[in-house]
């Protein structure tokens, strides 16, 4: 007889062994239909596991993440079953479940086209009706490394010879196909009632360019097929909303393959967003007592040494020559920092003259791999609302609470603020050597660290490995149309690159001493905020952001004086403003206009000529009717000061 302590705080009296389903079948028929895996004391495990002795027990359905997880990794396999059954002489990489979906990845002498997906999912309906029982078994590294060179696995075999000797190694079997795995998995694959394969995509074997790029199969499964069928409208709405899609046919921006990837060529409705909001970024950071520096694009080796990127980042920069030679090596800059403190270093500081606060729009430069560029979203050059922060001790918390106010008041105006999530990133003390300094200089300012953003009632998650190298930092993360994340924005902690610099101040009591610094940004990188903006509005932005904010239709040639006039008036008033003298129909140019996401159109004809009027068509409220022209602009003038959002 033993007790099992439920998620509630509940006790179950069990009198012998039984499964996890059993377990859940004596809480409620509901539950054993509905429980695809259990957490018991913290470790998720299959519900064929036997319970015989005291436990912490939480059933998992598909409304727990975890839960999902289970249900995507076993329509993984079913998925790597149904290759296999149809082409054996593929090889097998990986399969993991992932946020809202699943992938494997094979070598495969077959180029997996949508014709040939079709045929998977056929065969994995098959594998799903045989509701084959998915059974767990172990064997030791030495037997593992021989199977899978018995089997022709070299990918599994790799994976198995890279874990410690002596480990005990997991294996899951369904009917005639057997995979490496350390699960859970769900009893059987007749649970898994929808799924869609969504597609294909190439993947170096561990992420590695130098390794040989494998097919990468996408998919997505639910229990129920209404639950697909949403997910799958939703996929399909966010690719109208994907920034690619929408800013290329918009006009904000292109590529071209002479230039090289992950380096857009704004345009000049890109350009004019990306000036626009890098101008309100500077006029508000001027108000905060920020002071405005520019720093050049490149630098020798030597500083990059002193900061610590030539040793921890140096993969990611673009060098200039041999990194090795001798003599002088220039760098991209990857970030504005060691730039900024030679800003610093101009004069003696006293604790009177701290905080100083210094801001740059910064061109950046960062190597990234080609798999991971993704329209304006991902790129090698780019462009940032950088800060750094020298203060003291003292003022640490106050200061960084006012990085805080800052990203979240640019957000917000921008409609962005509702959309983010925060992350405290922590490093890793299992990989000290991605770092500088000591194990408790880390864990000292990251408890400081945390206080504060307790202070601040900021709801945030932990991550260790994210941290910069040289400090923890709050980052302010979101999701693209897809539900990938990135970083947006963030403030980062640093109490190391002070004193590589000697950047000292003279405190009250005449010591010299290290300031602390904080990284900043307040918007973020420009270009991926663009992408999100265009995103998150389906390309019609706020009037204040608009590049065109008002299109003048005039009905007839004998109309184009008086819309000129109009436009003059509102170009005066800073009015971005364009006249459609075309000669097209006037139901052609607004639907021209409309297609193009304009704002305001108005429409002239000889009825606004003589009263002097202009009849408004809304993007969002259709036709508004006839009004002056003065109090067209007024109204119009408002809704920009204010910065108001659709």
């Amino acid at each position: 007889m033993f007790k099992v302590t439920l998620k509630d705080g509940s006790q179950l009296t069990v009198e012998n062994a039984k499964t996890l389903f059993e377990l859940a079948g004596d809480i409620s028929g509901g539950l054993q239909r509905a429980a695809l895996a259990a957490e018991v004391n913290g470790t998720v495990t299959e519900l064929t596991r036997t319970i015989d002795a005291d436990a912490s027990v939480s059933f998992l359905t598909f409304d727990d993440q975890k839960g999902k997880d289970t249900f995507r990794h076993t329509a993984s396999h079913i998925l790597a079953q149904a290759v296999k059954r149809l082409y054996p002489q593929a090889k097998l990489a990986i399969g993991p479940a992932i946020e809202n979906g699943f992938y494997y990845d094979f070598d495969c002498d077959v180029s997996f086209t949508a014709e040939i997906l079709e045929k998977i999912e056929a065969e994995m309906q098959k594998i799903v009706k045989e509701d084959v029982a998915l059974e767990r078994f172990t064997m030791s590294r030495e037997e593992a490394v021989q199977y899978f060179e018995e089997k022709g696995e070299p990918y599994k075999k790799e994976l198995v010879e890279d874990l410690p000797e002596g480990e005990e190694i997991s294996f899951y079997k369904q009917g005639d196909f057997t995979d490496l795995c350390a699960g859970p998995h769900l009893p059987s694959t007749g649970k898994v009632k929808a799924f869609k394969l969504t597609q294909v995509a190439g993947a170096y074997w561990r992420g590695d360019e130098k390794n040989k790029m494998l097919q990468r199969i996408y998919g997505t499964a639910f229990p129920k097929k209404s639950e697909l069928e949403a997910h799958l409208e939703a996929i399909e709405e966010a690719k109208k909303r994907d920034h690619n899609k929408i800013g290329r046919e918009l006009g904000y921006f292109t590529t071209s393959e002479l230039i090289g990837q992950g380096l857009p060529i704004l345009l000049p409705k890109g350009a004019r967003v990306i000036q626009l909001m890098q101008r309100f970024v500077e006029d508000e950071e001027q108000k905060r007592g920020y002071l405005l520096t520019k720093t050049p694009f490149m630098a020798k080796r030597d500083l990059y040494k002193i900061s610590g990127h030539w040793d921890h980042y140096r993969d990611g920069m673009f060098i200039m020559g041999d990194p090795d030679a001798e003599g002088e090596v220039f760098a991209l800059r990857p970030m504005t920092c060691p730039f900024q403190f030679q800003a610093y270093l101009t004069e003696m500081r006293s604790y009177r003259d701290l905080p100083l606060r210094y801001a740059e729009t910064s061109t950046l430069f960062r190597n990234e791999a080609s798999g991971e560029m993704h329209g304006l979203i991902r790129v090698r050059q780019f462009t940032i609302s950088e800060g750094h922060l020298a203060c003291t001790p003292d003022q640490l918390e106050g200061e960084f609470a006012q990085c805080v106010e800052l990203a979240k008041y640019m957000l917000t105006t921008l409609g962005l603020g509702d959309d983010v999530s925060y992350r405290f990133s922590k490093w890793d003390p299992n990989n000290k050597e991605k770092y500088i300094g000591s194990e408790e200089e880390w864990e000292t300012v990251q408890n400081r660290m945390r206080e504060i953003l307790n202070d601040l009632k900021i709801d945030y998650t932990e991550e260790e490995g994210e941290a910069a190298f040289y400090g923890p930092k709050l980052d302010i993360q979101i999701k693209n149309v897809h539900g990938k994340e990135d970083t947006l924005v963030t403030v980062q902690i640093d109490f190391q690159l002070a004193e590589r610099f000697g950047m000292e101040y003279v405190d009250s009591d005449g010591t010299k001493k290290y300031p602390y610094v904080i990284h900043r940004t307040s918007i973020g990188c420009y270009e991926r905020t663009l992408a999100l903006l265009l995103e998150k509005y389906a390309g019609a932005l706020p009037t204040w952001l608009a590049p065109t904010q008002v299109k003048i239709l005039p009905i007839a040639d004998a109309h184009r004086d008086y819309a000129y006039a109009v436009r003059d008036m509102l170009m005066e008033q800073g009015v971005r403003v364009e006249v459609d003298s075309r000669n097209e129909k006037i139901g052609y140019k607004i639907r021209e206009a409309q297609m193009d996401k304009v704002p305001y159109m108005l429409v002239v004809g000889g009825k606004e000529c003589e009263e002097g009027t202009v009849s408004v068509r809304a993007r969002r409220a259709a036709d508004m009717g006839a009004m002056t022209k003065e109090a067209f602009c007024e109204m119009l003038l408002e809704e920009i000061k204010t910065k108001k959002n659709d």
